[in-house]
């Protein structure tokens, strides 16, 4: 099964080229997978692979991961103490990298909802406990993905926005708006791969998975609910920020290694999703943005 997305940068429609596709397939299609499913889920075999990826070893597999995917390393930084010439002593050194100032720059206007991540999105003006989301799945109600009956009422009916990171992204997340944090809590779960080909098989995917919740107090957008959600071989989501205040554009935290999630709720009248988002998710296809760029729009009164 391909994915397409399309391309903001190349103005395209790409096909996905899958790390690990026929380990995931295999893990969701073929009878041995599926019954071995409860480990190959669990946090043990996630933890003790992410641990992998921090042993000196595992630097060997960085070049071959650049050429493979074609990742500009000059738009980012070698690890403290590293020079260009040898820029990531292991695997997650090179899976955390961090952009050089002034690459990710983001849009300056405060009407303008900015990418949070470097990541393939879709997006929605309402997500109603009846529908379906992302496209052709089920069971991903906005109220599940929270799992707090205290913010289900905040959030019912607002718009969403969900960005799927792969292997070969930027794995750093960041706050979309100026504001401060006033709840931050996980939910316990599993560590399905949330990859569409094993979303395609497993639809319950994104409220099974574990999950991090900050739910945020912006200066633009109204309260939002800002959700990280766990993968397999994720070894850590790592909050870098103090969740407390923060800015525009500040690093919020990280993903170490292995593809992941964020989905970011909003209160109903607030903001949307740009056209561009809406339009494509619509037809199934996921938008592919660097950080920063606009995503939507809040809404003023009398609009």
């Amino acid at each position: 099964m391909e994915i397409q997305y399309f391309n903001r940068q190349t103005q395209k429609l790409e096909i996905e080229k899958v790390y690990g596709e026929k380990a995931i397939l295999w893990a969701y299609k073929r009878p041995l997978g599926k019954l071995l499913s409860p480990i190959l889920t669990g946090s043990l075999l996630s933890r003790f692979y992410g641990m992998l990826q921090d042993l000196p070893s595992s630097k060997k597999k960085v070049r071959p991961f650049i050429k493979d995917f074609n990742i500009q390393v000059d738009d980012f930084i070698p690890s403290d103490g590293h020079s260009v010439d040898d820029p990531y002593p292991t695997f997650n050194d090179f899976f955390v990298r961090r952009f050089k100032e002034g690459k990710r720059p983001f849009d300056s206007d405060q009407k303008v909802f900015p990418a949070f991540s470097e990541a393939r999105y879709f997006g929605y003006e309402q997500v109603h406990e009846d529908e379906k989301f992302p496209v052709k799945g089920k069971y991903l109600y906005p109220s599940h993905i929270i799992g707090n009956k205290k913010w289900q009422s905040t959030f019912k009916d607002g718009p969403l926005l969900l960005a799927r990171l792969c292997p070969v992204d930027y794995h750093r997340f960041h706050y979309p708006d100026n504001g401060r944090v006033i709840d931050h809590y996980r939910i316990e779960g599993d560590l399905h791969s949330v990859n569409p080909l094993a979303l395609k098989m497993k639809e319950d995917i994104l409220i099974k998975n574990e999950r991090q919740v900050t739910i945020l107090e912006t200066e633009n957008f109204g309260k939002l609910a800002y959700v990280e959600v766990g993968a397999i071989c994720v070894g850590k989501i790592v909050q870098t920020s103090d969740l407390t205040t923060f800015k525009r554009g500040e690093e919020k935290g990280m993903f170490l290694f292995g593809g992941s999630t964020v989905i970011v709720i909003g209160e109903k009248g607030k903001w949307k999703p740009s056209d561009e988002i809406l339009d494509y998710t619509k037809k199934g296809i996921e938008v592919y943005s660097h950080l920063g760029q606009p995503l939507g729009l809040r809404i003023d009164s009398g609009q």
